[in-house]
């Protein structure tokens, strides 16, 4: 092959060039892996998403970042299920499974009106604590430590992709937020290879839970994901563990995310029994490109 077509799709938005844009290649199986990483890179893309055949479940996606190889990407899961459901490649299943880095997870796939609304179950999430110091960590964001939360834990969170917490008290702290991501692994004691995801309780949006933006660990080769599925899901098991503290129930959270970058989008996250984490969000196609090889 001398060039490949890139399948262009913003996930959780209904609108194109919102949410969060995420390329798909089809023909992945012809591909060797630093094929697959050139590709990436080229696309420039937070994500690139190659569907594989799988003998655990109904497929296999594979994510790349413009960097490196990634367990999970929930953005990119969205945009691939929704493009094999719309070109008629999943025989009109309305429940798979993926296999992942991260494990077999069970997809689900709702159409009303002719609008397609991908739900994806996540990793269950893992917490592990960070002990650095608050003061670096903000000025690597471009804040001052007071712009931190204190009443809340920052700490690493996990459904499948590894992510800093870092709960912050005011919302217009965000329109001052500068990463600063060559700072991050030297920050990140315990896990430098980790992407760092500030967040609050205070919202653009009145039916919105939580708000974040989500600053890439500097080995992925981007600056900031504009709408994050995988943080977006471990920030809900946060708050079901931290803020609501029930794990006998089912939560429904919206999480918005985008806004200061021009690509707004909404993340629903669904927390059941504090350890089964769903994401869902809608999808658009934008367009389609070729890549040189």
């Amino acid at each position: 092959m001398e060039s490949v077509k890139v399948y262009h799709y913003d996930s959780f938005s209904p609108v194109p060039h919102k949410g969060n844009p995420a390329g798909v290649v089809f023909n992945g199986a012809q591909l060797s892996e630093e094929q697959m990483l050139d590709i990436a890179n080229k696309v420039g893309f937070n994500e690139t998403a190659f569907p594989l055949p799988s003998d655990k479940a109904d497929l296999r996606i594979r994510f790349f970042t413009p960097g490196h190889e990634i367990n999970l990407c929930g953005h990119a899961t969205v945009a691939t299920v929704y493009a094999l459901a719309t070109k008629g490649l999943l025989d009109d299943k309305t429940d798979i499974t993926i296999e992942t880095k991260a494990g077999v997870l069970p997809i689900r796939i709702d159409k009303a009106d002719g609008v397609f609304f991908i739900t994806m179950r996540q990793a269950a999430p893992e917490f592990r604590p960070f002990n650095g110091s608050l003061r670096e960590l903000a000025e690597s964001i471009g804040l001052e430590e007071h712009d931190i939360d204190d009443q809340l834990p920052t700490l690493y969170g996990s459904t499948g992709t590894w992510t800093l917490l870092v709960p912050i008290k005011r919302l217009e702290a965000f329109n001052r937020m500068k990463p600063a991501s060559q700072r991050f692994p030297d920050v990140l004691e315990e896990m430098p290879r980790a992407s760092v995801h500030p967040f609050c309780l205070e919202t653009y949006d009145p039916s919105a839970h939580m708000h974040a933006r989500h600053f890439s660990s500097p080995f992925s080769g981007t600056t900031e994901d504009p709408v994050t599925g995988t943080a977006s899901g471990v920030m809900g098991a946060y708050y079901n563990r931290y803020i609501y503290q029930r794990t006998d129930y089912q939560l429904s959270l919206i999480v918005e995310q985008g806004q200061e970058i021009g690509r707004d989008g909404r993340v629903h996250v669904t927390v059941t029994n504090g350890n089964i984490i769903e994401i869902s969000g809608h999808c658009v196609h934008v367009n389609d490109f070729d890549v040189s090889l």
